[in-house]
């Protein structure tokens, strides 16, 4: 009870969202400390550890129903200006200097291309990018065949529509599958008592590659993949 509540919890990956970084088969451990200790049944935030860098994954309450468990990465901190335009995200980071001219300019977040086709959504193979959010190198997935309007992204009063400006105590937060992630991009931000930890391995990664035909349960693993386990970035 100890162990879960306010140091170590596992979760299961149940989507692609976070590919290629995390499969749907993965399971994972998020440390509950790295953002303060919590009471388990309140979430009142009794020890205040630190707080959540850019380029984090991270285990929250989803914003729009706190009793599911979401995992994205963060990509925005308070006080920073984002913009997602062309798939290419664009930061601004906060600023308290006196003068304007002496803080950081909006910057294109580093991106370089690595491979296409490892990854499928459909029939269209996906491209592969390396990426770098502040001292945290990944790796991402686009889909050079999805085109998403801005339309339903988050409307946050005072902007653009595919800009947002992060309010004090809160995250912006983006999933790695860039066309196939539900993220603060379409329902604003992550309040910092939604957090639930970092998630900061995996422990073990399972299979489930069965046709749909098979006689088999499909929550039935068929296999292990090992080359997984260890840490996350």
């Amino acid at each position: 009870l100890v162990l879960r509540s306010f140091l170590y919890e596992p979760f299961q990956i149940p989507s692609g969202s976070m590919m290629p970084t995390l499969l749907v088969g993965d399971f994972i451990l998020v440390e509950k400390f790295s953002y303060g200790l919590k009471d388990p049944v309140l979430r009142h935030k009794f020890w205040d550890v630190g707080s959540p860098e850019r380029g984090d994954v991270v285990v929250f309450k989803y914003p729009e129903n706190p009793n599911i468990d979401y995992i994205k990465r963060v990509v925005g901190l308070p006080g920073d200006k984002v913009i997602y335009r062309n798939k290419q995200i664009f930061i601004k980071p906060a600023c308290d200097l006196p003068e304007q001219s002496q803080c950081p300019a909006l910057e294109p977040v580093e991106m370089n291309f690595e491979a296409r086709g490892e990854f499928y959504h459909g029939m269209v193979p996906l491209e592969r990018y390396s990426e770098t959010l502040g001292d945290v190198h990944h790796d991402i997935l686009k889909n050079p065949a999805a085109y998403r309007s801005v339309e339903p992204y988050y409307q946050q009063p005072g902007t653009q529509q595919d800009e947002w400006l992060v309010p004090e105590g809160e995250y912006f937060v983006m999933g790695d599958n860039r066309d196939n992630s539900r993220d603060s991009r379409f329902w604003g931000f992550v309040p910092d008592d939604n957090l639930v930890g970092k998630a900061v391995a995996i422990w073990i990664s399972f299979e489930f590659d069965r046709p749909p035909s098979s006689a088999v349960p499909s929550w039935i693993p068929t296999g292990v993949r090992f080359s997984r386990v260890g840490g996350i970035q």
